[in-house]
């Protein structure tokens, strides 16, 4: 595991070797976009390096309203609520519907969205699908009682694509909330890169609300909230929000003027996922899903055999020591045609040795 005094792009240097780095979360590359980072210290002239004050002091600063207004554009959510991280949106969300009914969570479901320390855990967890279809089986069976509904957009280890059918379905005979975190989603998928909720659809009874990292693609160390506008007023209200310290400034500056920036990314970012895919189709060895940056493979040897050849994936045990190694490929909109190739010609290469024996 190399320990490194920078930040990798494309590329990262360990040992005195240069890889290349195909691993992380940064699928539109705002970590190392120059672009993006000149604007960040241009806000910074405006906003200083940070704010610590809470969202509920006299002095009020512009930027939160001009981020959570684009944020209500590009989604088309009522309201919108950053704060300062995906997890704080995400416990911050459901804390504040820890009365809202009985909790059912989907496999997976990350731990920003947890009520309690862990849910309760089944030894062998159904598939979504059979999941998605055991809920509305159950709540058709039981009496009409308020209902929280908590899951993932997507599978970011295995990748793979949730099909929401299943939401439009929902009875309407009983309060429903569905609470879905979007971290890995927001900002790649979806209309304009606005995420699962452009994609999703409910009852008109059903209160959907979106939490999400602005961390991952959109490059800005935050989070937000997506729901209608009584449920953000409620957030707005808490102590969560209240006695929490905002997202810096300088990088919601940023943002409401990276439009451009994004659309550029989700562009290149798409290219090189086709190209990838057209590279290693063939070969059997990946998950992947439909504009999602990341393949997913069993064949964890796949990662010492690209770091002889001087390529970094993510491979590492997660969540926890206990729980089994995931080992993917993570493209980003920093790679170049050439990295495609390269990385394709060497899984190439792995898949030939594994035949060979």
């Amino acid at each position: 595991m190399p320990i490194l005094d920078h930040l990798p792009g494309r590329t990262l240097t360990a040992h005195g070797r240069d890889y290349l780095f195909c691993s992380g979360t940064s699928y539109l590359g705002m970590a190392r976009n120059v672009a993006f980072a000149e604007l960040v210290q241009e806000g910074m002239r405006h906003y200083g390096t940070n704010y610590s004050s809470s969202r509920h002091s006299n002095l009020q600063l512009a930027v939160f309203e001009e981020a959570e207004q684009l944020l209500r554009a590009q989604t088309g959510a009522e309201a919108a609520l950053t704060v300062s991280s995906g997890y704080l949106a995400g416990q911050m969300a459901v804390r504040a519907l820890a009365n809202h009914g009985r909790f059912e969570y989907a496999p997976g479901t990350h731990p920003a969205a947890w009520l309690a320390e862990h849910p309760a855990a089944t030894t062998n967890p159904p598939s979504y699908d059979a999941w998605s279809r055991q809920l509305l089986d159950n709540l058709a069976s039981t009496p009409p009682e308020p209902v929280v509904i908590v899951s993932n957009s997507l599978d970011p280890l295995r990748v793979k694509r949730y099909d929401f059918r299943w939401t439009a379905e929902l009875p309407t005979d009983r309060p429903i909330t569905l609470l879905l975190d979007d971290s890995h989603g927001f900002g790649v998928i979806g209309q304009d890169g606005a995420g699962i909720i452009s994609e999703i659809q409910v009852p008109a009874s059903v209160r959907l609300v979106v939490v999400s990292s602005l961390g991952k693609a959109c490059g800005v160390p935050g989070g937000v909230v997506l729901s209608d506008e009584t449920f953000v007023a409620q957030l707005r209200r808490s102590g969560f929000f209240g006695a929490s310290s905002p997202v810096v400034p300088a990088y919601l500056y940023a943002f409401v003027r990276a439009t451009a920036l994004y659309r550029q990314a989700r562009a290149q970012l798409q290219a090189n996922l086709a190209q990838f895919a057209e590279g290693v189709e063939a070969l059997s060895l990946f998950d992947f899903a439909q504009d999602f940056p990341v393949f997913y493979t069993p064949l964890n040897a796949l990662a010492a055999y690209l770091e002889q050849h001087n390529v970094l994936i993510s491979s590492f045990v997660y969540p926890t020591p206990a729980d089994p190694c995931i080992t993917r490929v993570v493209l980003s909109s920093l790679h170049i045609p050439d990295d495609i190739a390269l990385v394709a010609e060497l899984v190439r290469s792995f898949a030939e040795h594994l035949q060979q024996g």
